[in-house]
Formats: structure tokens, C-alpha cells, sequence
């Protein structure tokens, strides 16, 4: 059986609002310099990539800000979007990516709302394998 995340009503608008940052690292809108992209992630931040591997800050700022030095045209299709509150100003979005029109992943990011703006804590992407 395949489960289906719910979306509570009361989170479509948050939902909404992250749908537009995500997928998180590919929005040219939010800035694509190293401080633009310090200031939406935590402190705290870490991502676990499709791979399982585990990367911190730092690192995920190092290979971003080479990425935006010569930024290339990426397809990204995004689809299934869902909204859970995990703790007061604390959501977690999923989402379903589509890369290259080859690689289908699920997405998980856990963003946090602050007085400066949105904050990313974490993100995990999963590889989906066909049937």
C-alpha cells in the first residue's frame, strides 16, 4: 500500500510559501551569492544527498557558491507538494522531483520561520526505484 501525505487546510498558505524556495538551492530569485544563501539556511544545517551521504553548511555553501560562479540551465519538475507542522514556525515539506526529466526523487526539507525570513534546517533527497 502507498501512503499519501495529507495536507491540513490550515497550511496550504505555508505550503504555498515553500513551494516557491523549493526545489531549495535551485531558486536564482533568492540570491545566488554565498551570504544569500548563508542567511536561509540554520546554523544547524545539514542535508543527506540521494547518495546517503551526509554534508554540513559549509560544505553545501563551498559547492553552491561554485555552482552559481557558472550557473547552467536546469529541468526540474516538481510535484506532490505536502505541509506538516512539526513544531510551532517549524514545517516540513515533501515534494516529488523530477531531475533532467531522468531522475525521479523524493524530497524532504525541514524549513523553520524567523524574524529575517525562512530557514532551512535540513534536507534529504531519496532516489525512487521503479516497481
Amino acid at each position: 500500500m502507498k501512503a499519501k501525505p495529507t495536507a491540513d487546510p490550515k497550511h496550504l498558505a505555508v505550503r504555498d510559501e515553500l513551494m516557491r524556495r523549493e526545489p531549495v538551492f535551485h531558486r536564482l530569485e533568492f540570491g545566488t551569492k554565498r551570504a544569500d544563501l548563508a542567511d536561509m539556511t540554520d546554523p544547524e544545517f545539514f542535508e543527506v544527498g540521494a547518495s546517503g551521504r551526509r554534508y554540513g553548511r559549509e560544505y553545501l555553501l563551498d559547492i553552491l557558491e561554485k555552482r552559481f560562479e557558472n550557473p547552467g540551465e536546469d529541468v526540474w519538475e516538481s510535484s506532490d507538494f505536502h505541509c506538516l507542522e512539526l513544531a510551532r514556525d517549524t514545517y516540513l515539506v515533501t515534494y516529488t522531483l523530477l531531475q533532467q526529466r531522468q531522475r525521479m526523487t523524493r524530497r524532504s526539507s525541514i524549513w523553520r520561520r524567523t524574524r529575517q525570513g525562512w530557514k532551512i534546517i535540513y534536507h534529504q533527497g531519496t532516489v525512487v526505484v521503479a516497481d
